[in-house]
């Protein structure tokens, strides 16, 4: 191992996903692990806010981590964590200061995918077509005129996010009027910020953008079949799940497909991300709308991301290492 390149992979948080992101690093250590000048070192930062390799405590200073046991030179970082602190910026900002290159998108294009609010108005700016939606700020009184008003035509029927959250955590269906005061209240005990947005009965297709050999490449539109027509949190990660998923959606007009592809290309040149993200859209068969730009998206076994890619025929282990090796150079 002595010629063989430190990769730090950090998971954890200590945010709502932080379990996830603990069986995505495992994905990730694995694939890695495949590739003979690599040495992955697994580290977790704990709900409690502390790094530990193994169960004890260690930190990173400058790109040395220090441990109980050893100090080995970090080449490399990739930040497995889903939502605070990882999909927000944070930590890619903390590895730029001390000049350690990463894997996934830099700051800037984490915060604004992270932040419904933001996204929306990029979206909006590329006309890129998105569902119709209102916003809330928690330092402001609750519009609630406009909510209402904005409730009655979106047919009674429309969905309030908390801004800054994922994986639907802060998420909440209202089809009755006298919920909406109080479910904006609760959603802002997850974010400052709220979205109110119209439901939109479509089917929900998901496309994998990922970086390769210095090309932005888009799959082919996989899906995501929910019983119940709302994903959860606990549809997405629970072993008692009975959501499917297909890495190819079936039944999807080849134009469609292709203009969909477009788009999440766009956005993903336009956000200036890199590396990787899925990005979610509303299929109603006649058009659709982009819902979400996931900036690092889930690596679980039954998570769409590397089971689109590997779709293409790129294996994953393989598309890890080309691009380390490009952020080595």
């Amino acid at each position: 191992m002595s010629n063989a390149k430190n990769i730090l992979i950090i998971y954890g948080g200590g945010g709502s996903e932080h379990d996830v992101s603990k069986v995505s690093s495992s994905y990730i250590f694995e694939s890695i692990s495949k590739t003979p000048h690599f040495n992955p070192i697994l580290v977790e930062i704990t709900k409690e806010g502390h790094w530990e390799q193994a169960g004890r405590k260690c930190s990173l200073n400058g790109r040395i981590l220090k441990t109980p046991t050893e100090q080995p030179y970090i080449d490399y970082a990739i930040p497995c964590i889903h939502g605070h602190p990882g999909e927000t910026g944070e930590i890619q900002g903390f590895f730029k200061t001390i000049g350690l290159p990463y894997f996934g998108p830099d700051s800037e294009g984490s915060i604004h995918c992270f932040n419904k609010v933001t996204t929306k108005l990029w979206l909006d700016m590329l006309g890129i077509a998105n569902s119709p939606w209102i916003n809330q700020n928690i330092n402001s009184p609750i519009e609630l005129d406009q909510v209402k008003e904005f409730f009655k035509k979106s047919n009674e029927d429309v969905f309030i996010k908390a801004s800054n959250q994922g994986s639907s955590v802060g998420c909440y269906h209202v089809k009755k009027e006298d919920f909406l005061e109080s479910t904006i209240k609760e959603a802002f005990k997850f974010s400052q910020n709220v979205i109110i947005e119209k439901s939109i009965k479509a089917r929900e297709l998901e496309i994998a953008v990922f970086e390769y050999q210095g090309k932005v490449i888009a799959t082919e539109p996989g899906e995501i079949i929910c019983p119940d027509g709302f994903y959860s949190y606990e549809e997405k990660y629970s072993n008692t799940s009975h959501t499917k998923t297909d890495v190819r959606a079936k039944n999807v007009k080849p134009e469609i497909s292709k203009r969909m592809q477009a788009d999440a290309i766009k956005a993903f040149k336009a956000f200036n991300l890199k590396h990787l993200s899925r990005v979610d859209f509303f299929y109603t068969g006649d058009g659709f709308y982009l819902n979400e730009i996931n900036t690092f998206p889930g690596m679980t076994p039954i998570s769409m991301f590397p089971q689109m890619l590997e779709g293409t025929g790129l294996d994953f282990a393989e598309y890890l290492r080309d691009n380390i090796d490009s952020g080595l150079k």
